[in-house]
């Protein structure tokens, strides 16, 4: 899960009341239907720091509340407010993530020099999907680099 660090961080979600932070402002239906139809409470996360000097993991993180409406869309005044959403149909979803621990930044170069991610998510050219699935194989080849 893709987050900008200025919006929030690592530290920042580790500082949150029980290091739980919503994962609000989704506006990508593919990453709205990985979050919402793919994700259960206690799946792990890999915290991912975009938009940044250096991109990368910064942290461990898990799922920490079933998918529930994205109340930013009905906001007004938020910029992720959809006028095409309604409380009985609402479009957009998130779920709450809950940060485990700060790991060293595992770099996106770094990423690309694993034989064993060649086929992440996060690694094909183009993407630009803030949530994206891991493959237990590829969460095992990351969390040995991260935890070593």
């Amino acid at each position: 899960m893709k987050s900008e660090p200025d919006d929030c961080s690592i530290d920042d979600a580790l500082a949150a009341p029980a290091a739980t932070v919503p994962w609000s402002g989704v506006r990508n239906y593919q990453a709205r239907n990985f979050m919402r139809d793919a994700m259960a409470v206690g799946d792990g996360v890999l915290f991912f720091h975009s938009s940044c000097d250096e991109p990368g993991i910064a942290g461990l993180a898990e799922v920490a509340s079933p998918p529930y409406a994205d109340a930013s869309q009905f906001d007004r005044r938020s910029p992720y407010y959809d006028p095409k959403s309604t409380r009985a149909a609402p479009r957009w979803f998130n779920v709450d993530v809950r940060a485990l621990r700060k790991t060293r930044l595992l770099s996106l170069s770094e990423l690309r020099r694993q034989r064993a991610l060649a086929n992440l998510w996060v690694l094909r050219p183009g993407n630009r999907l803030s949530i994206t699935p891991v493959s237990a194989a590829e969460w095992r080849t990351i969390t040995a680099r991260l935890l070593a």
